[in-house]
């Protein structure tokens, strides 16, 4: 089994064209508490799949040769899942509540490659 760097990706035109920023308050509440409850229960399906819950981001350093600055991603929140192959990863977030109940982007799931020329 090889282990995927799932990534939660949003933005704020996300919640625009999901309708979510025209939701009351009370609303909003209410996906929000559904939203996590499917949450939940997704990880508890794919429990034997998750390596490392992970959780959501904070704000954003970058470190390049010009120093340090404050910078902006669309990365919000991340997991770790084990699978046989990456479509079998990508699988597992099929409709997933990032985006079919809060207003998310998407999910990108990529390989964790080994380094080259580690030995292990």
């Amino acid at each position: 089994m090889k282990n995927f760097l799932a990534v939660y990706t949003g933005t704020k035109d996300s919640h625009a064209e999901t309708g979510w920023d025209r939701l009351s308050e009370a609303e909003q509440a209410e996906r929000r508490a559904a939203g996590m409850q499917a949450w939940m229960e997704w990880g508890k399906r794919n429990a034997d799949r998750i390596v490392d819950g992970g959780g959501p981001l904070g704000t954003t350093k970058l470190a390049n040769r010009q120093g340090l600055s404050d910078s902006k991603n669309h990365l919000v929140a991340y997991v770790i899942v084990r699978a046989q192959s990456h479509a079998e990863a990508a699988k597992l977030f099929e409709g997933h509540p990032h985006f079919s109940i809060f207003p998310g982007d998407g999910v990108e799931i990529m390989e964790c490659l080994p380094l080259p020329g580690a030995s292990g």
